[in-house]
């Protein structure tokens, strides 16, 4: 994409089974994104730039997807002025995912990672939205239109239930 606002980034190509959610409903929401594979602990002079130079180069919120030890999304915030989302992923060396939850929930003070529920790389794409929303009128509305659609999906499923009976 061109003007890509969000970057999706990940420790490692397996995590793309979890993190596809997030860009999937940014596509929905009309975000342009960018998404790539950039490892703390393999690669990480590609992360360090990749962090640094973000925001020059128009981004505006950066998920990060990890498993395991999970230290991508903390080392990404640590060096970027950019909010950043953090994806728990349970990997297979996770320990129940919790490793990973762990990780980057428990970041300290001044280096914040917003952290959304293991595997929930859609919610994070969603967040990433509001964020680019607080600031857009458009992106807002966009989330708005979004919200509406999610209540009458839930209205019908209500119907569907109780008319069973």
């Amino acid at each position: 994409m061109s003007n890509p606002q969000v970057g999706i980034i990940m420790g490692s190509s397996s995590d793309l089974k979890v993190m596809k959610d997030a860009a999937d409903v940014l596509k929905e929401l009309g975000i342009e994104f960018e998404m790539t594979v950039v490892s703390a602990h393999r690669t990480p002079e590609r992360m360090m730039e990749y962090a640094k130079s973000a925001s020059s180069r128009g981004l505006k919120v950066i998920i990060a997807g990890a498993g395991g030890a999970a230290h991508l999304p903390g080392m990404v915030a640590s060096v970027t002025p950019l909010p950043v989302i953090g994806v728990p992923v349970k990997s297979s060396n996770s320990i129940d995912g919790w490793d990973s939850i762990l990780s980057i929930l428990q970041m300290p003070n001044g280096v914040p990672v917003a952290t959304v529920a293991l595997n929930a790389a859609k919610n994070a794409g969603i967040l990433a939205t509001q964020i680019i929303g607080a600031s857009d009128k458009t992106v807002q509305q966009r989330m708005v239109d979004y919200k509406e659609a999610m209540k009458f999906k839930v209205l019908e499923s209500k119907d569907e239930v109780e008319g069973y009976s």
